[in-house]
């Protein structure tokens, strides 16, 4: 069976992969074109080679494995026409997003951007301005395997930590949470509204004009799933209103984020770019479930992290 690897995992891992009965063909994502030595190609591993490749002439494709998280750069009409199945790297990054996510609501609370300005300029002056996370209530708006490692990170901080999702069910290290409906009535009451919510047409600046202006204006925001989830231009003019305390944004509507944007001027805004699923662990979890469902795969076993293309996740 041949199989076509955009990134190269390093011999070792890839002989396991070809001790699994696979033929390998290795290509760089960048500019990846539909060729003649891609005709039988029956899996595609892959962050986005979409722009350029055209997975409507791989007529023997059966099987995407992402190593994204987020489907949104995948072309999923020609995958639903071609009934390709379709994986995603889902838990592969949860654990350093946790992490990110615990820092930068600590960095926010604890004005750490205004020390740094002062480390740079040896300037010693004191802060009263400075707030605790006890006691207060951090806010998840989708309670997947991201927020689970974040709310469960949390829990020695003494905080009220709800959820968002769909229909309000349980979910492990939660106090409680809300259906998708009550979104504004939780974001009002919330000091840290944490998005991790997946990218879909009906999540599509979910966080709008309203929804910001339903946000206490001591809370603060943080984005580590796609920027398209959040209006861009009503953020800023919330931050420019002080209607909201402000924001740790680690993902933009577009991306990189122009020079020219608004957001860079905020003393309040902590920017970081698309950087929140980076550890040294990032490479052996995304293999270790590529291992996993090509040997299920060849065993016609059911694969994990299978994506449900109606839901979009």
């Amino acid at each position: 069976m041949k199989v076509l690897f955009t990134y190269d995992y390093g011999e070792k891992k890839m002989q396991s992969i070809k001790n699994l009965g696979y033929e390998i063909i290795l290509r760089k994502e960048k500019d990846l074109v539909y060729d003649e030595e891609l005709r039988n190609v029956e899996a595609l591993f892959c962050y986005d080679p979409f722009s350029t490749l055209d997975i409507g002439k791989m007529k023997k494709l059966k099987w995407i494995q992402l190593s994204s998280i987020g489907i949104d750069q995948v072309p999923l009409k020609k995958v639903k026409e071609q009934g390709i199945l379709l994986t995603n790297n889902k838990g592969g990054y949860s654990v350093p997003m946790g992490e990110f996510i615990v820092m930068k609501i600590l960095e926010l609370f604890k004005n750490s951007k205004t020390f740094y300005h002062q480390q740079q300029q040896q300037q010693w002056k004191i802060d009263t301005s400075l707030i605790e996370l006890y006691n207060k209530r951090v806010s998840f708006i989708g309670t997947g395997s991201i927020a689970v490692e974040g709310a469960k990170r949390l829990q020695g901080f003494g905080v009220e930590i709800t959820g968002v999702n769909t229909q309000g069910r349980d979910v492990e290290y939660f106090h409680k949470c809300y259906p998708l409906k009550d979104l504004k009535e939780v974001v009002k009451h919330s000091d840290v509204v944490v998005l991790t919510i997946p990218y879909t047409d009906e999540t599509h600046h979910l966080i709008d004009d309203e929804t910001l202006g339903a946000m206490n204006s001591k809370a603060y925001l943080i984005n580590v799933s796609r920027g398209t989830i959040v209006d861009e231009k009503a953020l800023i003019q919330h931050l420019e209103n002080e209607s909201i305390q402000g924001a740790a944004l680690d993902v933009f509507d577009q991306e990189p984020l122009s020079k020219d944007s608004p957001l860079w001027k905020f003393e309040n805004v902590i920017i970081t770019p698309h950087n929140s699923w980076v550890s040294e662990m990032r490479n052996q979890r995304r293999f270790d479930t590529i291992y996993e469902n090509a040997e299920k795969f060849t065993r016609g076993d059911t694969v994990k992290n299978v994506v449900n293309l109606d839901k979009g996740y």
